[in-house]
């Protein structure tokens, strides 16, 4: 007796057993339910999918003579001899076999002549996108204008090499690359009917081998029975893809956390001895990375996976700012690995980069911040605690600096402004003190208070140039420390903005009361234009 394959023995006969296309599935039962069927259906995806399968299930449907619910009833003769193989008003052909224009005509030469019994004549043209030019040609007005008895199906893994003409005279159907669990599931449902004992860890890494096609899942699937001896585990699994087993895995990501670089070497060597190939490991890497993302950020999207507990355990080892950081250096190592001498040499220095650029630890993070943290922040670390023994008063310390034709005055902005003109400050760092407020200052250090709408002002420069000028109009080697602050006391900027105020409305006073204009605009009916009265 011979052995049929489980993607043939187990090929969907109905829309229901089909996986992963509800959105196809659904198009297609509705089309039916409501006679709304189209002469042209293109079905489009990667292999495995499942095209050719719904073409037929299609087919099988328009002539079942007692549909289920919209569903194929495969018991009468239409669905018994389309699952036999020999339904007649199918005909389906492979386009990659039959190219030239002369097949296409004789195909359709016949589309003429009624179903031998049948509702519809049904053409299933696999791969059409290999068809030539001339023979789209000749299918084209056929294709536009079919006899009310024919319907065309269409199937192919690249659209974008049909002609537009073709594919406007269609409905399209895109179908999707089919996720691991949908794979996993289909899986379990097989070897559950098969009565063949598999390790669930074993068969979500076939589903993942299978890269999105459910015949290359299942293909893998009865690889792995064979080399199990009826058995599918995951040790023989992975000896048979060739990729490290999970544990190993794990413990190089654990070393990596650790900044082990022996115990990491050794796993790698570990892993060399049973022949894998290492571009396949650095891609299981990249999977465990990218789930320990999703964990980190949103863990229910990794509750129902078989290794959801290593993955958890490393989501709370590994930062995500280190995760993301591995990802990318493995991301782009996959390319090293071509251009290194062996790809064992090639893995080892990706994973030697990990240890490289681990994030530095929190007490140096903490040392660099307080290194480079903002001057006024440095600034109030350096204030007197209360209770301490008070600085001299600000008149106190300059007043040996003054001469003793200056006026008394004790108002430290106004101290502060006559500080600034003696200091002769340039441009930018005039305006910086102008808007600063003189707090303290002693001997030792000069403590100014800038508020922090204009902290656009300090510059590292800026206050060196301020130190500078303080330093040559006090004659001592005095500290500088500007800090952002909110003060009572008016700056000199406040002051100088406020002497201008008073002087304009003291000008407009003026103007106001003067005789003569008060005549003329008693007389004349003049006014004073607004905006044009200035202070002399």
């Amino acid at each position: 007796m011979s052995y049929q394959v489980l993607a043939r023995k187990w090929r969907p006969s109905n829309f229901t057993q089909v996986v992963g296309q509800d959105h196809v599935v659904k198009s297609l039962m509705n089309a039916l339910q409501h006679n709304r069927l189209h002469h042209a259906y293109l079905f489009t995806g990667t292999r495995g999918v499942g095209k050719t399968t719904l073409a037929r299930i299609l087919a099988k449907a328009i002539n079942c003579e007692n549909l289920i619910d919209f569903n194929p009833c495969g018991e009468c003769k239409v669905c018994r001899e389309l699952d036999e193989g020999r339904f007649m008003d199918l005909i389906e052909v492979d386009a990659a076999s039959r190219t030239k224009v002369e097949d296409t005509r004789d195909l359709l030469d016949n589309a003429q002549y009624a179903p031998n019994y049948a509702r519809y004549k049904v053409y299933l043209i696999d791969e059409v996108h290999m068809l030539s030019s001339h023979s789209f040609n000749a299918l084209l007005k056929t294709l536009e204008e079919p006899p009310p008895h024919v319907k065309f199906l269409l199937a192919t893994t690249d659209p974008q090499k049909i002609p537009v003409t073709v594919l406007s005279r269609c409905l399209q159907f895109n179908l999707k690359r089919l996720l691991p669990n949908q794979i996993f599931g289909q899986m379990q449902n097989i070897l559950r009917e098969e009565k063949i004992e598999a390790e669930p860890q074993a068969l979500h890494l076939l589903s993942r081998a299978a890269d999105g096609s459910m015949r290359d899942g299942l293909s893998l699937l009865d690889q792995a029975i064979v080399h199990g001896a009826g058995k599918v585990g995951a040790d023989e699994v992975n000896a048979m893809l060739g990729t490290a087993a999970q544990r190993p895995v794990e413990d190089i990501l654990t070393a990596l956390y650790e900044q082990n670089a022996q115990a990491l070497l050794a796993k790698i060597n570990e892993i060399a001895n049973i022949h894998s190939d290492f571009s396949t490991v650095l891609e299981q890497i990249l999977h465990i990375f990218h789930r320990i993302a999703l964990a980190q950020h949103i863990p229910a999207a990794v509750e129902h996976e078989f290794d959801s507990e290593m993955i958890v355990a490393l989501a709370q080892k590994f930062t995500p700012e280190d995760v993301q950081l591995f990802y990318q250096i493995a991301l782009l190592g996959q390319k090293d690995l071509e251009l290194a001498p062996d790809s064992r040499m090639g893995f080892e220095m990706v994973m030697l980069r990990m240890l490289a650029f681990k994030p530095v630890e929190n007490e140096m993070l903490q040392t660099t911040a307080e290194k480079s943290r903002d001057p006024a922040d440095n600034a109030m670390k350096e204030l007197p605690e209360a209770g301490s023994p008070q600085p001299a008063s600000v008149s106190e310390n300059y007043q040996s600096n003054r001469s003793d034709s200056e006026p008394d005055r004790t108002d430290g902005a106004v101290t502060w402004v006559e500080m600034i003109n003696k200091m002769k400050l340039e441009s930018l760092t005039k305006e910086l003190a102008n808007n600063c407020v003189l707090d303290h200052i002693d001997e030792r250090m000069c403590r100014l208070l800038l508020d922090p709408s204009h902290q656009q002002l300090l510059t590292s420069s800026r206050e060196k140039k301020l130190q500078y000028a303080l330093q040559n109009y006090l004659g001592k080697p005095v500290k500088l420390t500007i800090v952002f602050e909110q003060s009572v006391l008016n700056t000199p900027a406040m002051l100088s903005a406020k002497a201008q105020e008073d002087r304009q409305q003291a000008a407009i006073d003026a103007i106001n009361a003067d005789v003569n204009i008060q005549a003329l605009k008693e007389y004349f009916d003049a006014r004073i234009m607004p905006g044009t009265i200035e202070p002399v």
